[in-house]
């Protein structure tokens, strides 16, 4: 593994800013981590600074985004207006989550897991634009009654089926996510999210643009050569 596929360490502290906790929270998940259901356990440290454990961010990021809390269970979201609009910030507040960028986290971080917005106004001016992502509260009630990993109810609605993508098309031709799933053979685009944040795809750690336009617009892409190249070197799992 070269220096720039190698993966971004954090501790405590780093975590528990970006989570919402307390340092000593994060410590106390990972020496409690006998514990924990099966399926739950905290991601062991992979170095250290000082004294200080390090984990891999992407794995940490990954643990909090597929952990249901049981406050998260218990937490009853405020009376709103389903067709009311809420930006990231106020939607991480409605879900329950005391980490006002946690659902920043999950689209920018985790694509597939969280629902596109229903809303993206362009914001700013022509030299320094930004985009606000608005949801419906009626979606993120949808995602909170089906949301993946613990807690998901019989039922729920499942991931929609990966595009059919040629092999032999243009190979500069920019791919989104759900496209790039399809071609490293993953069976949903949560899947690849997932390999993708613990950078067991080091080829799509680099981007070659963005979506210009819609409700995409901003997300990375690939070309389908760099896609292909992954794909090549990606190890096959024995059947």
């Amino acid at each position: 593994m070269t220096s720039s596929d190698a993966p971004r360490l954090a501790d405590a502290a780093e975590i528990a800013v970006e989570q919402g906790l307390t340092p000593a929270r994060i410590s106390g998940l990972y020496s409690g981590r006998e514990q924990n259901a099966a399926g739950e356990t905290f991601p062991e440290p992979v170095d250290k600074r000082g004294r200080a454990r390090l984990w891999d961010h992407a794995e940490v990021t990954k643990w909090f985004a597929h952990r249901a809390p049981a406050r998260l269970a218990e937490h009853t979201p405020p009376t709103l207006d389903p067709e009311t609009l809420l930006n990231a910030a106020d939607a991480s507040r409605y879900l329950g989550y005391k980490n006002s960028n946690q659902v920043t986290t999950f689209v920018r971080d985790h694509p597939g897991y969280f629902p596109e917005p229903d809303v993206v106004e362009e914001k700013g001016t022509a030299e320094n634009p930004y985009r606000r992502q608005l949801w419906k509260v009626r979606t993120l009630k949808e995602w909170m009654a089906t949301r993946p990993g613990r807690g998901r109810r019989a039922g729920a609605r499942q991931s929609p089926p990966l595009p059919d993508v040629p092999v032999h098309g243009d190979p500069d031709e920019l791919l989104g996510a759900s496209q790039a799933a399809a071609l490293l053979g993953f069976k949903s685009i949560g899947s690849f999210s997932s390999s993708l944040s613990q950078g067991n795809l080091p080829l799509l750690k680099e981007t070659d643009g963005a979506a210009e336009a819609g409700r995409q617009k901003g997300r990375r892409r690939w070309t389908r050569r760099r896609i292909l190249q992954q794909a090549a070197e990606r190890p096959r799992k024995k059947k």
